[in-house]
Formats: C-alpha cells, sequence, structure tokens
C-alpha cells in the first residue's frame, strides 16, 4: 500500500476491491517527524467479508487545519445499511454463479 501511496504521491487512498472496509494510518518515518499517510477500505454492497451482511460505506471528514503530521487529521466513519439481502441472493441462486456466493452474501464473508 505504502509503495502505491508514494508512487501516486497520496496521503490519502481510499479502495473498495477487497470488500473488508477498515481504516489504516501508515507512518512514512519514526519518531516526531512522521508523515502520516491514510488507507481506506470503504467497504462494499455485498460480501463486506467482516461478518456483517449488511451494506457499507465511509463518510471521509478531512479537518479544515488538517496536516500530514497530524495523525487524527483524517476522520473515518462506516455507515451501515440495510438492503434487500434476500433478494441479491436469490437472484445469485438463480445466476449460473455458485450458489455458495449466495451464502456468502447472507452471512456477510
Amino acid at each position: 500500500m505504502m509503495r502505491i501511496m508514494e508512487g501516486a504521491d497520496a496521503d490519502i487512498m481510499c479502495f473498495g476491491h477487497t470488500h473488508k472496509p477498515y481504516h489504516r494510518i501508515l507512518p512514512t518515518e519514526p519518531g516526531d517527524n512522521a508523515h502520516y499517510r491514510h488507507a481506506i477500505n470503504i467497504g462494499s454492497v455485498g460480501k463486506p467479508k467482516d461478518g456483517n451482511p449488511k451494506g457499507c460505506y465511509v463518510i471521509l471528514t478531512i479537518n479544515a487545519d488538517s496536516s500530514i503530521s497530524n495523525k487524527d487529521a483524517v476522520q473515518v466513519e462506516f455507515i451501515r445499511f440495510d438492503y434487500d439481502i434476500e433478494k441479491a441472493a436469490k437472484a445469485v441462486e438463480d445466476s449460473p454463479l455458485p450458489n455458495e456466493y449466495a451464502d456468502m452474501l447472507r452471512k456477510g464473508n
């Protein structure tokens, strides 16, 4: 992650490919001269892979006086919401996809 962020000269990176919601604060160097980067997996609608089958998105708040030297300058709030999981699971079961994908939707894994 750090290599990708450095290559893009990004201090905040939001992504969702792995589906698992999280916020990681990555110091670029130890000690008082630390510069912080934020890696944020925003979650998904369907298969959030954390045991919670609800959909998930992020509200990202960046303080007006934010600084790369303040690890708390970025706040991430994960919002969960209901959606028709059973309808989505049934659509999977009615498709050529393996039925186990429908069970993954129901269980959030």
